[in-house]
């Protein structure tokens, strides 16, 4: 490792040299590479980190250029995915510290074999499907996690320390649903760039191993109202939790809690089915998808959906059809871009 290359960090009182070493033998896992795990994984890279571990699903598409700085016009031609992308333009930044990339969509088991020798995880990901199976898992394995989320010009993030803080199950309660996506309201750059600044910076404290400095709050803001909350959550954490508490079960790792996919035989199309039975408001679901420019249309059983060429129907309950494929993990990024 060359020490003159982070020597702006080294002078950092905190971190130091030996902090700096300490980072230099950390691994991180990062969930998501858009707007949030693309800016996070770039700083954690030119910070020196050890390992980075880089997982998304998806691949770069035009709409993705305004805020997700790793990718370019030629990955967004190709269709480069973006675990693949991010991994080549990371290794461009940083040839000391090894890079790992993985196309999958996160599952359970996928995420089992992810988190081994894991030392922090960051949340980069889109719904809360994928956040609560994180939570989950980072508990059982006693990993601490950071919890960040944006829409708009809104943002949000926590960092949950296994058996200190509360988790995000503790918080929740339940998955929340119905509530904007990017792809619905909209997102500014710098909203995003804010919600990295506050996991990446508590992200460092815990793997130079200053645990001591870490904010212990949740933090919420709006940039353009000017809104900016810190809420003091510790007394949300609850002794039976069935994530975090005394007697754990960590739900969200069964197949019971998790979203159900299946190819409708003969029809070109996916059906997927949350994990529990949802009531929809398919009113207020119509005004953010208007806001789409896309067609849609509704009945009292049935809201249909479509933009460009795909075409989405979801039902009352949460059960949603996507037509035109039988991909899927296409079929789930659309229902999340869209219905999360």
């Amino acid at each position: 490792m060359r020490m003159e290359r982070y020597s702006r960090q080294i002078l950092f009182t905190p971190i130091g040299e030996e902090g700096q070493r300490k980072l230099a033998e950390k691994h991180v896992l990062i969930i998501g590479l858009g707007t949030l795990g693309t800016q996070s994984a770039e700083m954690l890279t030119r910070a020196g980190v050890g390992k980075l571990t880089i997982v998304d699903r998806d691949y770069i598409e035009w709409s993705n250029l305004q805020r997700q700085q790793l990718y370019t016009e030629e990955d967004a031609k190709n269709r480069t995915p973006k675990a693949i992308a991010a991994a080549k333009r990371l290794r461009s930044i940083n040839s000391e510290i090894e890079i790992v990339s993985h196309v999958v969509d996160v599952t359970p088991e996928e995420l089992e074999n992810l988190v081994i020798e894991v030392d922090l995880i960051l949340d980069a990901t889109d719904n809360f499907d994928i956040r609560m199976m994180i939570n989950d898992m980072a508990i059982k394995q006693q990993i601490p996690w950071i919890f960040g989320s944006c829409v708009g010009s809104y943002g949000m993030s926590f960092t949950i320390i296994p058996h200190e803080t509360p988790c995000l199950h503790c918080l929740l309660e339940t998955v929340p649903i119905g509530g904007p996506t990017c792809d619905t309201a909209g997102i500014i750059s710098p909203a995003a760039s804010q919600v990295v600044v506050h996991q990446t910076t508590e992200a460092l404290k815990i793997l130079t191993e200053n645990e001591q400095h870490l904010r212990g709050k949740l933090i919420s803001f709006d940039l353009w109202t000017n809104q900016v909350v810190q809420m003091n959550v510790a007394s949300m954490k609850k002794a039976d939790c069935p994530s975090c508490g005394s007697e754990a079960t960590y739900p969200y790792l069964s197949f019971d809690e998790q979203m159900k996919t299946a190819i409708l035989c003969g029809r070109q199309s996916v059906q997927i089915r949350p994990p529990k039975k949802q009531e929809r408001d398919l009113g207020e679901l119509a005004v953010q998808l208007k806001k789409t420019g896309g067609k849609v249309e509704t009945n009292p059983f049935l809201l249909s959906y479509t933009i460009g060429d795909e075409r989405m129907v979801i039902f009352k309950d949460g059960r949603a059809l996507i037509h035109g494929t039988n991909d899927i993990d296409k079929a789930r990024t659309l229902y999340h871009r869209y219905f999360s």
